[in-house]
């Protein structure tokens, strides 16, 4: 069986199309196809308040595509799930229901609590029992959660993103917030490690020297962003062979997790190549089982 999850963010646009496996009574998903687009939805959305008809346009055609994909597939079921450029999007739901006529592709827009309540599904089977400060960055919003024992005891959305900083359109005191939150929720006291997601840390993780095959130091973050900060965009490109819509945003990015690690204590952060997309999966899996379907 196969199923398939559609992430529609501020920045890019993902598909993955995997297989349902079965072992020993334990399930997992092979991942058989994954396309990335960059939409740029938030360029549109934190400048102007709303998508423009291009945009629409695009995603419109992205859609078609991914239909067929899933079709080519032979997918059983898929959920398409939008973050925050369209949830703040002044003209979303109409540029939604618009889609759904044209291509026959439902987008479920999704609160910031919900994608959250997503990605920790996967990344909470990647935790320990130490306290851990999940960051999760996008490009319209970073999501954080706090565990013990791996059990979520706070999480908060803030709109404080990638794009968002880009374009300089993060929210008023949003950072105080997020620095406020930390404090409140983090037990300095005790040693707290960092799980990072993301399209962006997945990236820094991969150009740095890591102390395991999961985990780095917040040093060689910082180290890393300040190296590509010192290259232009078209050298980012053409030297470090990051993609276009990587190149601008990867820096204004990597200044959140070094930042929130800072705030709390934590020196070593994990990367597990999770994200939004997995708990889409995970999410259409339990939904065919709770029907009846295997």
């Amino acid at each position: 069986m196969k199923i398939a999850a559609i992430d529609i963010g501020s920045n890019a646009a993902r598909l993955q199309i995997s297989t349902v496996l079965h072992n020993d009574g334990e399930v997992s998903f092979k991942k058989v196809e994954y396309v990335r687009f960059p939409l740029r939805l938030g360029h549109d959305v934190f400048s102007y308040g709303e998508l423009t008809p291009e945009s629409e346009e695009r995603t419109a055609k992205l859609m078609q595509v991914y239909r067929l994909l899933m079709e080519l597939h032979e997918v059983e079921h898929y959920m398409a799930c939008a973050t925050s450029a369209m949830r703040e999007s002044s003209n979303g739901n109409e540029v939604v229901e618009r889609i759904r006529q044209n291509t026959g592709i439902l987008i479920h827009v999704i609160d910031g609590q919900k994608e959250a309540e997503l990605i920790n599904n996967v990344v909470v089977q990647a935790l320990d029992d130490r306290q851990t400060l999940h960051i999760d960055v996008g490009g319209g919003s970073t999501e954080l959660n706090v565990y013990v024992n791996k059990k979520k005891l706070n999480s908060r959305s803030f709109k404080l993103g990638s794009v968002r900083l880009l374009e300089g359109k993060e929210t008023k005191g949003a950072w105080q917030k997020m620095q406020d939150w930390i404090a409140d929720n983090v037990d300095r006291s005790k040693p707290v490690t960092a799980v990072g997601t993301g399209g962006n840390i997945s990236k820094i993780f991969n150009l740095v020297s890591k102390t395991s095959e999961t985990t780095t130091t917040l040093s060689e973050i910082e180290r890393m962003k300040n190296y590509i900060a010192s290259f232009s965009l078209e050298d980012r490109q053409n030297k470090l062979r990051l993609n276009a819509d990587r190149a601008d945003v990867i820096v204004p990015a990597a200044e959140i997790y070094i930042s929130v690690m800072k705030w709390a204590g934590a020196t070593q952060i994990s990367v597990p190549d999770l994200g939004l997309k997995d708990g889409i999966l995970q999410l259409v899996y339990e939904q065919l089982m709770k029907a009846g379907k295997k």
